[in-house]
């Protein structure tokens, strides 16, 4: 039984995962905000605590950025870990078992390739795009991880080169600085969207406006919120076109919450795709949405520890 770990910026959840990838018991508990770093250890130790008897191996997904192998963690959306020894303080609770530490994005990448959507695809790339966007890398049914850990970071292919919108690695015209959520609303108030769907019930945490109340007003017809989607849509195809080119991709996975706007993102997708991707071998390429939705993480970070061999 492997202890699998996602930390988020919102949120942080473990699970005890099977060898064949089923998750059997799972804890969720929010992120402490505006916290010190013994603080968020704390928390992360408790909620980890029932979950560790007779577990064989730990691996962890965390936002970036980070230094890889070795764990130590600087979460942009968690301030109070800068340089945090995340991997190390896990090894010290759990001596002489195998702790691994990625990126987030990578572990859904690998969720989607070992259990997902991907499953038996030897080329492919995992996206997600939400509150930023990012990816992970497989060619050859192998995790490409890079120098640094950061092969597949899509985010930061240029789709509006000479005059972008500015994005917060610092470069302008990045695929995140269109696509991403909060990037996606802020377009659309700047050009005439008035938020007519309310905050989901289910979703309290969501006080300001949100890509998810952008989609349900795009699906009613609101002109600012379709031509919102239809921009980020584009964007995600003609950075896809480009990596199936540069990786000759077979598939490419896409999860995160802007996912779920179904075809109001992925028909301008498809559309950019196909006007981009002409060569004879990039038009084999398919776009899906991926298919383990809030599970992915904890299952990609059990992969890195059940499945060490490929990712």
């Amino acid at each position: 039984m492997i202890l699998a770990i996602d930390v988020g910026g919102t949120k942080l959840a473990a699970a005890r995962v099977t060898p064949e990838g089923e998750i059997e018991e799972t804890r969720r508990a929010a992120t402490p905000q505006d916290a010190d770093a013994g603080t968020l250890w704390k928390a992360l130790r408790e909620l980890i605590g029932p979950l560790s008897a007779g577990v064989t191996g730990v691996g962890v997904g965390c936002g970036g950025p980070m230094e890889w192998p070795e764990g130590v963690v600087s979460p942009l959306n968690i301030p109070g870990w800068r340089g945090f020894p995340l991997r190390a303080r896990l090894s010290g609770l759990f001596p002489g078992l195998p702790v691994r530490v990625h990126n987030d994005a990578i572990c859904l990448a690998v969720a989607e390739h070992w259990r997902g959507a991907g499953q038996g695809v030897r080329d492919m790339l995992g996206m997600v795009v939400s509150t930023g966007v990012g990816g992970g890398l497989v060619l050859g049914g192998r995790l490409v991880n890079g120098g640094t850990g950061n092969a597949g970071h899509i985010g930061h292919v240029i789709v509006e080169p000479g005059g972008g919108p500015p994005c917060g690695c610092g470069g302008h015209g990045c695929l995140e600085a269109v696509a991403r959520g909060p990037a996606l609303t802020s377009w659309a108030l700047a050009h005439g969207w008035t938020p007519r769907t309310a905050a989901d019930p289910d979703h309290p945490e969501e006080r300001a406006v949100t890509a998810r109340m952008l989609a349900a007003d795009a699906r009613a017809g609101d002109p600012a919120a379709v031509a919102a989607m239809r921009r980020a849509g584009r964007a995600l195809g003609i950075a896809i076109a480009s990596a199936t080119h540069l990786c000759d991709l077979e598939l490419v996975t896409i999860g995160g919450g802007l996912s779920q706007a179904g075809e109001l993102l992925f028909g301008p997708l498809e559309e950019a795709l196909r006007e981009h991707a002409r060569m004879g071998f990039a038009r084999r390429v398919r776009v899906v949405p991926a298919a383990l939705g809030q599970e992915a993480g904890l299952i990609g970070a059990a992969a890195l520890i059940l499945a060490a061999d490929r990712y």
